[in-house]
């Protein structure tokens, strides 16, 4: 039985980490057989894993999303709104819709952040689908791991603060009590220079 994954990632590199941990965990380690659709990809090296499929999962937010909290100097959170100002300011130098601006912007990301993913899991020789939603990244998700019926859903986590959870929210939190699927959290591993202030609070 070929197992199902699912990977949601972003432009955030705690989500190709969520990626590369799932392709050598999950996938170098199970036994299977492999194959070559042609006798030029087995010439060229382009044997795939057929003990399994990673579906790459990318969601684009709305443009009303387009915007996130801070802390003034004062201590209070307001709502960055520097980028939708910069938007607004091309878009009328070049003469362009707002709208189209920014698909246009969302597109071109999707499609970066989709082929970095897909060069991650054909280096594993792991067979891989994308698919692109809009809206909201935790309830899309959800909904995508349960229509195409995946044995496990894997998430990075950010390691948001309290005020950013509070605000923008998290996704790893959300899918961790929303979703109908099995579900895998993968923390980033933690810097070396933490590790030593870590190590140097503890002894001292």
């Amino acid at each position: 039985m070929k197992m199902k994954v699912m990977v949601a990632i972003d432009e955030s590199e705690g989500s190709f980490y969520a990626l590369k941990w799932a392709l050598e965990n999950l996938f170098e380690n199970m036994a299977s057989k492999c194959y070559a659709s042609t006798a030029e990809e087995a010439h060229a090296g382009m044997v795939e894993n057929e003990g399994g499929m990673v579906f790459l999962v990318h969601v684009q937010p709305r443009f009303a999303e387009y915007g996130y909290p801070i802390i003034g100097p004062n201590g209070f959170v307001y709502l960055m709104t520097i980028i939708i100002m910069r938007i607004i300011l091309l878009t009328t130098i070049f003469a362009i819709s707002v709208e189209d601006y920014v698909r246009k912007s969302q597109e071109e990301a999707s499609a970066a952040i989709l082929s970095r993913g897909l060069h991650m899991c054909k280096d594993k020789k792991v067979k891989a689908e994308t698919i692109i939603l809009r809206g909201d990244p935790r309830e899309m998700i959800c909904q995508a791991a349960e229509q195409v019926h995946v044995d496990l859903l894997v998430v990075g986590s950010r390691g948001l603060g309290t005020i950013s959870r509070l605000f923008i929210g998290s996704v790893s939190d959300y899918c961790a009590h929303n979703a109908k699927v099995p579900i895998l959290i993968v923390k980033p591993p933690i810097k070396k220079d933490t590790k030593e202030t870590q190590t140097s609070a503890g002894t001292a």
